[in-house]
């Protein structure tokens, strides 16, 4: 990881960009993992890679971000200039328009319902985009929207290491269910990462949706995670209906949610809050599936 702070962001702005020379620059809070974010003034952040594995998000979000703006009810970022390597910081970066909201919680959202209605209506949005001119699935975007068969490998070491014996076998039974079907019909947009973390709640309601870094176009199950990250039954059975989901998506995206939260579980520090997250997403995919 390429070491990112304060410093920095205002070297490479009063080089690069003078006229915003006198803003102010603050940390953001939640700034993820593969980018680091600052707030420049009061409307513009400064996105930045952490890895070079990152860094060509930031010609993606530059292209489509503002192809997509109009064609979104919602807010998403707003590319308004592109910054360039330097000695101190060896990547490309951008200067994006804030958006307004706080990370979602189970506590700052009307309801389950409401927000699942809200999240569907976005992607549903998202997906009718045109995507014959899109970026096919693949490293670029970690196979988000691809084969779900290259984590294959990864899965399946981690079910083996489960103490349980009856949950290794259930979930081998999930996993080779999720990679029983693959996608057939055209590719459509998706956003990569539909997480907690990039969606963003204002008065209880989604508000705006971030991060594109992972977009790509080809099998949209992959954005339906949220099912089991997120939704409670009642929920998550509205969130799959309204996206349309028939059986064979709604198995693929629940592999999806299962290989996220198995390498979470273990790749992480025994009792820290990423493993406990993987954990329960786990327990929740076991009790969805011997619930149907």
């Amino acid at each position: 990881m390429i070491e990112i702070t304060t410093v920095v962001v205002r070297q490479l702005i009063n080089s690069q960009f003078p006229e915003w020379k006198d803003l102010e620059i603050v940390p953001v809070e939640k700034s993820g993992h593969d980018n680091r974010t600052y707030r420049l003034g009061s409307e513009m952040t400064v996105r930045l890679p952490s890895h070079e594995s990152y860094a060509s998000a930031v010609e993606k979000e530059m292209t489509w971000l503002p192809i997509f703006k109009p064609l979104l009810s919602l807010p998403i970022p707003v590319p308004i200039a592109q910054g360039k390597p330097t000695n101190e910081y060896p990547l490309p970066w951008s200067v994006n328009r804030w958006i307004e909201g706080e990370t979602v919680t189970h506590s700052n959202i009307h309801s389950l319902n409401e927000f699942a209605e809200d999240l569907a209506g976005f992607l549903k949005e998202l997906q009718a985009i045109d995507a014959s001119q899109g970026i096919p699935a693949g490293i670029q975007n970690y196979h988000r929207g691809g084969n779900l068969a290259v984590y294959d490998q990864d899965t399946r070491s981690v079910i083996d290491k489960l103490s349980d014996q009856s949950d290794q076998k259930l979930l081998t039974e999930i996993w080779e269910l999720a990679l029983a079907t693959t996608y057939q019909s055209a590719p459509l947009w998706l956003h990569g990462d539909v997480a907690v973390g990039n969606l963003l709640v204002q008065n209880g309601r989604l508000c705006g949706v971030i991060d594109f870094g992972t977009m790509g176009v080809g099998d949209p199950s992959s954005d339906l995670v949220m099912a089991w990250n997120f939704f409670d039954h009642e929920s998550r059975n509205l969130f799959l209906s309204r996206m349309n989901a028939n059986r064979d998506t709604i198995n693929r995206a629940r592999g999806w949610a299962l290989w996220k939260a198995l390498i979470t579980y273990a790749w992480n520090e025994p009792n820290s809050e990423a493993s406990h997250w993987g954990k329960h997403v786990i327990d929740v995919i076991i009790q969805d599936y011997r619930s149907q």
